[in-house]
């Protein structure tokens, strides 16, 4: 038979859990605010070319979007010539939610994050010789585990 080796390497670090709930958590603050910009965007751009309203999607629409742009609604006028509408409000609403959005994510990351810490890397060597002519079982096992640590 032939010489086998078996390596097995083991490693822990501190924080590293909690780096990975401030990846997922800011990662689910932009989703959320890269679908709510979307559909302010789609609400602007029907405003502009002026799409029937008593269209089933584009309804939806206005009454999902009309949530968020009302808090903004009366701060300036809307231009409007033959059905097509300029809102101001959706362009200030989709400003002023981004910004509201990266402030959330940065305090969330600040609250959060953990720096990279020590980590203690265990690796594990196990040999095992088989003699070539002997069908008993004369195999060798060495384990050998060593400790390393970063700072």
């Amino acid at each position: 038979m032939t010489d086998y080796k078996e390596v097995r390497t083991t490693e822990h670090e501190q924080g590293r859990e909690q780096r990975v709930a401030t990846f997922k958590a800011t990662q689910l603050i932009w989703l959320l605010l890269g679908i709510l910009e979307t559909v302010l965007a789609l609400r602007f751009i029907f405003k502009l070319i002026g799409v029937n309203a008593a269209n089933p999607f584009a309804s939806f629409l206005y009454n999902l979007s009309g949530f968020f742009v009302k808090p903004f609604a009366s701060l300036t006028g809307a231009p409007e010539t033959a059905g097509m509408v300029f809102e101001f409000s959706t362009l200030l609403a989709m400003i002023i939610y981004g910004l509201a959005g990266w402030g959330l994510e940065r305090l969330v990351f600040l609250l959060i994050y953990r720096p990279r810490g020590p980590r203690t890397v265990s690796q594990t060597t196990v040999a095992e010789h088989t003699p070539p002519q002997s069908t008993s079982s004369g195999s060798q096992t060495t384990t050998t585990t060593t400790e390393h640590k970063d700072n």
